[in-house]
């Protein structure tokens, strides 16, 4: 069975920023599960960032908190993770949380905290895609095919 790496929220781990998750309907993960081994990962808590924490946006390249602090230092980090994570368990596919400035593949907000969104990746999606594994997200997961 292959290993898919997966944003630790969707699967209902309560390490979104906001101290909540982003749990999938549980047929999804259910269908998920018959098809792969699920490797969970929060990028920005295994870069050293606490839950609940404050929200964070990509701008120029950073990621910066809404109070004005760069957290790009332990964003990076969480992508490293990550890779290690994918790199040891073989992972092909990763399936991240749109919108996240960690996980975002297609879209995050932009920087303004205005909940304006901008074509572009989270610093996570971005190392993932670099180093050739797919990354889809929630919103594209009926594209994902397994081999």
């Amino acid at each position: 069975m292959k290993a898919l790496l997966v944003s630790a929220c969707l699967l209902g781990c309560d390490c979104k920023y906001s101290g909540g998750n982003n749990a999938l309907p549980d047929d999804t993960l259910a269908a998920l599960r018959r098809e792969y081994r699920l490797i969970p990962v929060c990028p920005e808590v295994a870069g050293g960032l606490p839950t609940p924490r404050i929200p964070a946006e990509r701008l120029c390249g950073r990621v910066v908190t809404r109070d004005g602090r760069d957290v790009s230092a332990p964003f990076a980090r969480g992508a490293q993770v990550a890779l290690a994570l994918a790199r040891k368990y073989g992972c092909e596919k990763a399936l991240l949380k749109e919108r996240s400035p960690s996980c975002g593949s297609a879209v995050v907000y932009d920087g303004s905290f205005t909940g304006t969104l901008i074509p572009g990746m989270g610093l996570t999606a971005e190392t993932l895609r670099e180093a050739g594994v797919e990354v889809f997200s929630e919103e594209t997961i009926g594209i994902m095919k397994t081999e």
